[in-house]
C-alpha cells in the first residue's frame, strides 16, 4: 500500500476554508432565519465535515473499500438523523388530553 502525500498548501487551504465556514455558522446563527435556522446550519456543518473527511482523514485518496465503509457509516448517520427528525416534527400530530 503506498502512501499519499498532501502539501503543506491544501492543509492550509483547507485550514482557511474551515475557518470561514466557522465564522460563517457564527453569523449566520445571529440572523433569524424562522425554521431554517437548522437547515442552514446542517449543511455548514456537513461542508466542514466533509472537508474534514475527504481532506484530514485522506478519504480521498483511499481504496474503493474504505470509501464504501465510509459511505456506509454516512448512511447510518443519515438514517439516525432522518428518524430523528421523523420523531420531532410529528410530534405535534396527536392532541395530548387534558395537557401534561
Amino acid at each position: 500500500m503506498t502512501a499519499h502525500i498532501v502539501s503543506i498548501k491544501k492543509y492550509a487551504y483547507v485550514l482557511a476554508a474551515l475557518l470561514v465556514l466557522t465564522l460563517a455558522t457564527t453569523e449566520v446563527a445571529k440572523v433569524d432565519l424562522g425554521r431554517w435556522n437548522v437547515v442552514v446550519a446542517l449543511m455548514i456543518a456537513g461542508t466542514k465535515m466533509m472537508l474534514v473527511v475527504l481532506v484530514f482523514m485522506h478519504m480521498l485518496w483511499s481504496s474503493y473499500r474504505m470509501k464504501v465503509v465510509a459511505a456506509a457509516g454516512f448512511l447510518w448517520l443519515a438514517i439516525f438523523i432522518v428518524l430523528t427528525l421523523a420523531d420531532y416534527l410529528t410530534r405535534r400530530w396527536l392532541p395530548v388530553p387534558g395537557g401534561w
